[in-house]
This record gives structure tokens, sequence and C-alpha cells, in this order.
């Protein structure tokens, strides 16, 4: 079922979410169901569970085409349950980032290049992956909603940061909304 999504100022995404404790039950499976239903939906990259209002430590991400990351590679589609995050270096790139609860709007975002994350999938199986890139941007994009960080709380120059129309005019890099 495709769900509402949360939009900065709402209070619910200020939140940290707690751990799921339970694996593999049918509640589990439908927010994992409907999460992916509303991601799909709006052509996002990945998404969190609190931006639908429910405060768990579970994200999905998966991007194979993607009209709002033309230039984006391919990253797995994956459930991730109580993630943890470890840079494998101190390596910071910046890129535009969007966000499906700040909409119409772009930022110039920092975050490691080199990541490792571990976690869990839906049955309670264990994840372990070191990633670079835009994979690794979307995996910290997606836990940051978890600790209720927002993109925009990350930008440190505001004149990279704005509505998509104005950034890009001309629908350049980043324009995708």
């Amino acid at each position: 079922m495709i769900r509402d999504v949360l939009k900065m100022g709402d209070p619910r995404l200020w939140r940290s979410a707690k751990p799921v404790e339970q694996f593999a039950t049918p509640a589990l499976h439908a927010l994992i169901a409907d999460l992916e239903d509303t991601m799909r939906h709006l052509d996002g990259a990945g998404l969190a569970a609190p931006q639908i209002g429910v405060d768990l430590r579970l994200v999905i991400f998966g991007v194979d085409r993607n009209v709002r990351y033309p230039e984006a590679e391919q990253v797995p589609w994956t459930v991730l349950i109580n993630p943890v995050l470890t840079p494998l270096s101190s390596e910071v790139e910046e890129a535009w980032e969007g966000c499906l609860s700040v909409p119409g709007l772009r930022g110039w975002v920092p975050r490691w290049r080199h990541l490792r994350y571990t976690g869990f999938d839906a049955s309670g199986r264990p994840i372990d992956r070191r990633v670079a890139g835009f994979h690794a941007r979307v995996v910290q994009h997606e836990c940051d909603h978890l600790d209720g960080i927002l993109y925009p709380m990350r930008i440190k120059d505001f004149t990279r940061f704005g509505f998509v129309d104005q950034l890009f005019p001309d629908g350049g890099a980043g324009a995708a909304e």
C-alpha cells in the first residue's frame, strides 16, 4: 500500500527510531511491502520507516534505473534492519541530494566515500557490506532518518541548497526530482 511520506517540519521526523526486535513477522513484511510500494511510486532511491511515521530502525533502498538519479550507478535492492555504519576512510565527497521528505529541493551534501554497513534482513540474517560512492551515499542518507537527521542538517554551504528549478534552470545535473 502506498503511504503518505512525512514532510520536513513534521516532528515525527526528528525522533530516534527504536530497534526492530522481531524478524520475519507478518507485520514486518507488511511494513516492508508498504515502504517498497511507496518508494517505487515516488521514484525514490530509498525510504526509511520513520518517513512514513513508523519509529523502527528499518530502511530500504535500491537503484536500477531511476529518473530522479539518471547518472547513478546501480545499488542492489536491500532491506536493512538495525543498521550500523562504519566509515572505512576519512575521505569525504560532496554531491547533490534530494529527499522524498523535502520535495522540490536539492542540497550539496558531504558524505563518507567508503563505508561498511552491517545489520539484518527481514528474516534476521546478517548483512555485512563494504561500499563506496552513490551506494554509500544512499545508505548514509536513509540511515540518517533513523536518528532524526534530514540532509539539510548536513549542508555546509547554503548557497548550494535550494529549489530544483532555481538551482538547475536548464535541467542540469541534480535537477531530476
